[in-house]
């Protein structure tokens, strides 16, 4: 037992020595000041060389420069510290691990330039504006969150593909796996597909847009999102409601927000015993009035008298409002009631309700009776 425990002190003295030794804290301490003294830099150029770059950008008037720097501002930052990183272990440790090194230091390039474009797709998607600018026409709100995602994933494929490439994987091998075992693939994700495709379907027809409020069989409610999967609709319970592309894309859609105007129809119920001239007075006050309202649909304004009810002479309003906006329809709506209350005021007409009127005959007196 002292043998194996004299061997094993043996064999770690000469460790412990290097460790203590000149030599090798000297290099440790050279080691962590060149860390150092890349961490401090980061500091200076984050407070100042950035910050003069952003205050130089924003005296232009395009925001490309700007938002490239607000892009790579953090991997930059990360990058120093990765290359003091690199530098103090290059000279800590042997020369054996240079290859090893110099293969992480370049993966992490790889992974920090990618994740700077991903950022930068983010800040366009932000800013709808710049987009239009860039491509100098509107675009369409429902394909920038879909086609970000879409170049979201060729990115981290991309980055993915260069690192394995680096660290010497075979990707011409793993692409022709992937084409050899493609038909299973589609077959196990076919309503993955069809969801994908009927996105694009969707993007292309572009039957609604972001935000708009829209109505299906299943669903009603705002379009918050739309992805490579499905569009997800806020009910007016405020719920978040998942629906599959492939559903969509097969489903009568009713668009309300696409509507130009909003329908106002009624009967407006009147008491029988009302005198024809008196209720033909009201139609035609009621018909000047709407035809003279700003908020009216000049198109289509239609006030008849439509029918005998079996309590009420019914007259038919039928008409459209000029803004879709629920909040203006309502006030429109409130205005147009208030002025028919006033208009059968004026002409003492009154309106009728659901009555039953009965009508009890008086018998016959009991001759009978009377002779006795």
């Amino acid at each position: 037992m002292y043998s194996s425990f004299q061997t094993i002190t043996d064999d770690i003295s000469p460790i412990v020595a290097y460790f203590f030794s000149y030599s090798h804290l000297y290099k440790l301490l050279i080691s962590i000041s060149i860390f150092f003294i890349f961490v401090f830099f980061k500091k200076i150029f984050a407070k100042y060389i950035v910050n003069f770059f952003i205050k130089l950008c924003n005296k232009t008037v395009a925001n490309t420069d700007t938002y490239l720097l607000h892009a790579f501002h953090k991997p930059l930052q990360h990058l120093i510290i990765l290359i003091g990183a690199y530098l103090a272990l290059k000279n800590y440790l042997p020369a054996t691990y240079d290859i090893f090194l110099h293969d992480l230091l370049g993966s992490a390039v790889v992974i920090l330039i990618a994740s700077g474009f991903y950022e930068l797709i983010d800040i366009y998607v932000n800013d709808e504006e710049e987009i239009d600018r860039l491509f100098n026409k509107q675009v369409d709100k429902i394909i920038i969150p879909f086609f970000s995602k879409m170049i979201k994933m060729i990115i981290i494929a991309l980055a993915f593909v260069v690192i394995a490439s680096r660290w010497g994987y075979d990707i011409n091998g793993f692409i022709a796996g992937l084409g050899l075992g493609g038909l299973a693939f589609a077959l196990a994700a076919k309503d993955l597909l069809a969801n994908i495709f009927s996105g694009i379907i969707i993007i292309t027809d572009k039957p609604f847009n972001i935000g708009d409020w829209i109505k299906t069989t299943d669903v009603e409610g705002t379009v918050k999102d739309i992805n490579f999967r499905s569009t997800k609709i806020k009910s007016f319970d405020n719920s978040i409601v998942t629906v599959p592309n492939s559903n969509l894309a097969n489903a009568s859609i009713t668009n309300f927000t696409k509507r130009t105007t909003r329908r106002i129809t009624f009967n407006l119920p009147i008491k029988y015993d009302t005198p024809s001239d008196h209720l033909q007075k009201c139609i035609e006050k009621i018909e000047v009035f709407l035809v003279q309202h700003p908020g009216i649909d000049k198109e289509t304004i239609i006030v008849k008298f439509d029918s005998f009810d079996n309590s009420a002479l019914n007259i038919l309003l039928y008409f459209f409002t000029t803004t879709v906006i629920w909040d203006e329809y309502l006030k429109i709506k409130q205005d147009i009631n208030f002025t028919i209350m006033k208009i059968l005021e004026d002409e003492e007409v009154e309106m009728a309700f659901p009555s039953t009127s009965v009508y009890v005959e008086t018998p016959f007196p009991n001759n009978n009776n009377n002779n006795n």
